[in-house]
């Protein structure tokens, strides 16, 4: 009992610690914007646009270069998908030539010390959430680092995409964020309308519609680093809240952190256009089309006449967690005729990649 008391005042105090910090580093800037098509930073307009086909007509000919950030742990899993994300990243960055608006690139690594891919990837060693703090969701230590990074790193670029170790860059990714909003991908199952009760415990009413919270998580998001350096710490301090919630813990589950991403960004008026072309997640996605990212969250199962049996494993199948502790070999099989596009581009990355990349395995 005694023990119990100790870890709760400590996670109070934690949390103490990093509200105070929010407010400290928001105080410099107001929290209001005024956003195009805006009233009282409310948008007044559907954000589900596309990009202009003419970029110049809309934005400056000048280049609005980017810094791709990813949080990863030390684990296996997380450290082979980094260094197949960081082959492709390098690759289209160089195919995007000199306009291209990709600029450096950061593995934020919160483990919390080094490991021997500092030489490969680029790498920012943040600290890990105290001990029992994330409560077994091992996501929230994103926020947390991200935090770290931002107050400590020298980042050159205006804006940041934050993506993930799961994420293979298809072509080049322009800057597709204007006007002083993100731009991010929306997720159907982020959905403030359906949890506006639960939602209001951190977005009050005085914010604004329950609309205001744009239907995103964290990431694929491109957003201006000043704009960031004032979401992360209150992105960090919702996490935690929602995470001590019971009600939003159970309501919001493996996605708590995205939603409180989204109440963030909303909470310091920052919107996003909502960019259905920024990724694609096989295999419900099947064609690479105008997109940008291969999201390879879900697993792709199919019997040997290209058939999905998504919910049984199929007689050929892809799937991440296949190799949470172990790297994927080279050469992987491809799939049989009739799977597609989207899956077959997939795993022929996956191979260029590791065939590729310097001594392959742990």
């Amino acid at each position: 009992m005694g023990c119990g008391n100790i870890f709760f005042t400590l996670t109070i105090t934690f949390s103490v610690a990093l509200i105070t910090y929010n407010i400290i580093i928001s105080a410099n800037a107001p929290l209001k914007q005024e956003l195009p098509g805006s009233s009282q930073g409310v948008l007044s307009f559907d954000p589900i646009i596309k990009m202009p086909g003419d970029r110049k007509s809309t934005l400056t000919n000048k280049k609005r270069l980017f810094h791709t950030a990813v949080t990863a742990s030390d684990s296996v899993y997380n450290t082979w998908q980094t260094r197949v994300m960081y082959y492709w990243f390098k690759k289209m960055k160089a195919k995007g030539g000199v306009a291209c608006e990709m600029g450096g690139f950061t593995r934020i690594l919160h483990s919390g010390r080094p490991d021997k891919f500092m030489d490969e990837i680029p790498t920012f060693v943040a600290q890990p959430l105290p001990a029992g703090t994330d409560r077994g969701y091992i996501v929230l230590n994103r926020p947390w680092a991200f935090v770290q990074w931002l107050q400590q790193a020298d980042i050159k670029e205006d804006y940041i995409l934050m993506s993930e170790p799961d994420h293979i860059i298809v072509k080049p990714i322009p800057n597709l964020s204007r006007d002083g909003l993100g731009a991010a991908f929306p997720f159907f199952y982020i959905e403030p309308k359906k949890y506006e009760t639960v939602l209001r415990k951190f977005f009050p009413e005085n914010k604004g519609p329950i609309t205001n919270i744009d239907p995103i998580g964290n990431s694929p998001v491109i957003v201006g680093k000043e704009s960031l350096k004032k979401i992360a710490p209150t992105w960090m301090n919702v996490s935690l809240a929602m995470k001590t919630d019971p009600e939003a813990d159970k309501a919001f589950g493996w996605v708590l952190e995205m939603y409180a991403y989204a109440v963030a960004s909303a909470l310091h008026d920052v919107g996003n256009i909502l960019h259905k072309d920024f990724m694609l997640q096989p295999p419900w996605d099947t064609e690479i089309g105008n997109k940008y990212i291969i999201h390879y969250t879900y697993g792709c199962d199919y019997d040997m006449q290209g058939k999905l049996t998504y919910g049984k494993i199929g007689e050929w199948r892809f799937d991440k967690r296949s190799f949470d502790t172990k790297y994927p070999p080279r050469n992987l099989p491809l799939p049989p005729p009739g799977v597609p596009e989207s899956v077959v581009t997939l795993v022929k990355m996956v191979n260029e990649a590791t065939e590729n990349i310097p001594n392959w395995g742990p």
